[in-house]
């Protein structure tokens, strides 16, 4: 899969221990939707860092020869962006584990119901809908155990 980043151990994005999978490209459409220049995001800075074509079985060993985490979280720009490449890895990570696998997405439901309907195949997947708006009040998440940047974003346990 091409990635941004791999980090092996983060504790910000989800409740659980989890790797944290960056992935490589998105539309910046929070911005654009709300006339905001793409700079804003919080992720816009990860758009010019590098590309790198990691092998998944590399990943998925990555993942199981760590001891700490428990979960698997996609984000940083868009992943469902990367539809063939994110299903292709979470296939291969459900062959060897049923951890809980996240996946934040700034699609609204609605947009992804296909994608969505696709993954409820698969076991222990939590995905996380909706768009930044700006100020539009952080709240806590009870799916993630995680604040939330704006009250219309919420996660679901698809499966």
């Amino acid at each position: 899969m091409k990635v941004k980043m791999i980090k092996d151990e983060d504790f910000v994005n989800y409740r659980k221990a989890s790797m944290f999978i960056g992935t490589i490209s998105c539309t910046f459409k929070c911005c654009k939707e709300a006339g905001l220049p793409c700079e804003v995001c919080q992720n816009y800075s990860w758009n010019k860092s590098p590309i790198i074509d990691y092998p998944n079985e590399k990943i998925v060993q990555r993942y199981l020869d760590n001891p700490i985490t428990s979960a698997i979280v996609f984000g940083g720009l868009e992943p469902m962006d990367q539809w063939d490449e994110l299903y292709q890895l979470i296939s291969m990570i459900r062959e060897k584990t049923d951890d809980d696998i996240v996946i934040y997405t700034g699609y609204n439901e609605d947009e992804v119901l296909e994608k969505v309907k696709a993954l409820k195949g698969l076991k222990n997947i939590i995905i996380k809908f909706g768009r930044y708006r700006e100020n539009n009040g952080k709240h806590l998440d009870e799916v993630l155990g995680v604040e939330l940047a704006s009250d219309n974003q919420y996660a679901k346990k698809i499966s």
